[in-house]
């Protein structure tokens, strides 16, 4: 802990106040904190992310004929990236608990990967963005899980946001 400190004092002579302020989960020594949100409205919100992976021909073969030893590989990754969404504020430090009112997991096989593409709603003071992305993660690690005894050899990409709504910050989407 003595380590942390005098690391973090170190950093805080090297950062300018107005550059900590600036900072929304920095405090004013430079250390992180979770930010509050006590003051900001409640807005509906939505984020969708998407991870791919990218697999193998054997592994494809046994998705295609429903062959995995493990069992039911869309079940299950539904199931993990959903409660991935709901654990979010576990994984990530300063992610503050949001009350999620829809979780969907969608997974495609397109040629030789899945797609895996997440959807999460709330309303509330703070965005989705983080259960989104931790959901379509989580979800690509448990494809990986479900099939490495047939073969280890699949590659997750391209984990991203695709599109958010609400809040202060408005809209965005990855395709602008």
């Amino acid at each position: 802990m003595s380590h942390s400190k005098s690391h973090s004092k170190s950093r805080s002579k090297s950062h300018s106040k107005s550059h900590s302020a600036q900072l929304t989960h920095l405090n004013a020594d430079g250390e992180a904190h979770m930010v509050d949100v006590s003051a900001k409205a409640d807005t509906a919100r939505t984020a969708i992310a998407q991870s791919q992976v990218e697999l193998t021909p054997v592994i494809v073969a046994a998705i295609t004929d429903n062959s995995l030893p493990k069992g039911d590989l869309f079940a299950t990754v539904r199931i993990a990236g959903i409660q991935a969404a709901k654990k979010c504020s576990d994984l990530i430090p300063l992610c503050h608990p949001l009350p999620l009112s829809k979780i969907t997991v969608d997974i495609e096989l397109q040629d030789q990967s899945l797609v895996i593409t997440a959807l999460c709603k709330t309303t509330g003071k703070t965005g989705v963005e983080m259960e989104a992305l931790t959901a379509a993660s989580v979800a690509a690690l448990t494809v990986y899980d479900m099939c490495k005894t047939l073969d280890k050899g699949m590659v997750i990409r391209e984990t991203k946001l695709l599109e958010k709504t609400g809040g202060k910050s408005g809209d965005w989407s990855s395709h602008d």
